[in-house]
């Protein structure tokens, strides 16, 4: 490890109420030394800051208050079809609401394929999220690694994911090795979309929520609950009869606007707010 990506490392922890940004490689991304691509940030209505052509992927440290801070921490990885990464109202958004409620929570910027690039357009979604996953493993690692800095139990850090960002949570929490697993996951809207991954024994705990309505990740949440059912590994699920997809922290009147709260009071049940912090937390 550089002195330089140390530094960056330590840093993140100077800080609990701004956000701090690091990355998770010390050198180049493996397998992505030579893209040429230049990331853009653009804005969109509905949902806010989007990275497109990322290459260097980061992770964006919202540490909580030392007297809420309940030691649980989560890794949220936005959606954006691998095409590009929905930071806002994915990512940043959820990141401050974890953030007030005492997780810890890191926004990882994953990379992203240059789609105007020759093939790359046309490519099957699991080749498309090779690099995405292989981040989402390193992140893992990161936080792990730096947990006692962070304020962070090493044996409480999970993952949330949302659409494509889903799909790469899920096949984070598959790793054959289990010491490349998170502690839990919970995965809105988003589970492998391409072939069904191998479903390993001694899965941590899993909380999948989608929306009746979404014709999107719907079929894929279900064969993936099936798949974990099947394997000896169940997850628990909560449906909501309506919310579409894509709906992260919008309120848009209807049920869908709760999920935030079902994942919380999941993480409370399995005694994983059981810090100092949790006392009143959502009051």
């Amino acid at each position: 490890m550089t002195m330089r990506w140390l530094v960056l490392l330590v840093a993140i922890s100077a800080s609990a109420s701004s956000a701090q940004v690091v990355r998770i490689w010390p050198h180049a991304a493996p397998g992505s030394e030579r893209w040429t691509q230049h990331e853009v940030t653009e804005r969109s209505a509905r949902y806010g800051t989007v990275e497109f052509d990322v290459t260097t992927p980061t992770l964006t440290a919202f540490l909580p208050n030392h007297a809420r801070a309940t030691g649980t921490a989560v890794i949220i990885a936005p959606g954006g079809s691998f095409r590009g990464v929905t930071v806002g109202v994915e990512g940043e958004d959820v990141a401050r609401w974890f953030q007030q409620h005492g997780i810890a929570a890191f926004v990882l910027k994953y990379r992203v394929l240059d789609y105007h690039a020759p093939g790359n357009a046309s490519l099957p979604i699991d080749s498309a999220a090779q690099y995405a996953i292989a981040d989402g493993v390193q992140a893992l690692r990161v936080v792990r690694r730096h947990a006692a800095e962070w304020a962070i139990d090493a044996n409480r850090i999970g993952f949330v994911g949302f659409s494509a960002g889903g799909m790469l949570a899920s096949r984070v929490l598959l790793q054959p090795e289990p010491r490349d697993r998170p502690d839990f996951a919970v995965l809105v809207y988003g589970a492998p979309f391409g072939a069904m991954p191998d479903i390993p024994p001694g899965l941590p705990p899993v909380l999948m929520l989608w929306a009746q309505d979404d014709h999107v990740a719907a079929p894929a949440m279900q064969r993936f609950s099936a798949a974990l059912r099947s394997a000896g590994e169940p997850a628990q699920q909560k449906v909501f009869d309506r919310g579409g997809h894509g709906f992260g922290l919008r309120h848009q009147g209807t049920s869908s606007d709760g999920w935030i709260d079902v994942a919380y009071d999941w993480l409370r049940d399995r005694g994983l707010l059981s810090g100092h912090g949790d006392r009143g937390a959502r009051r």
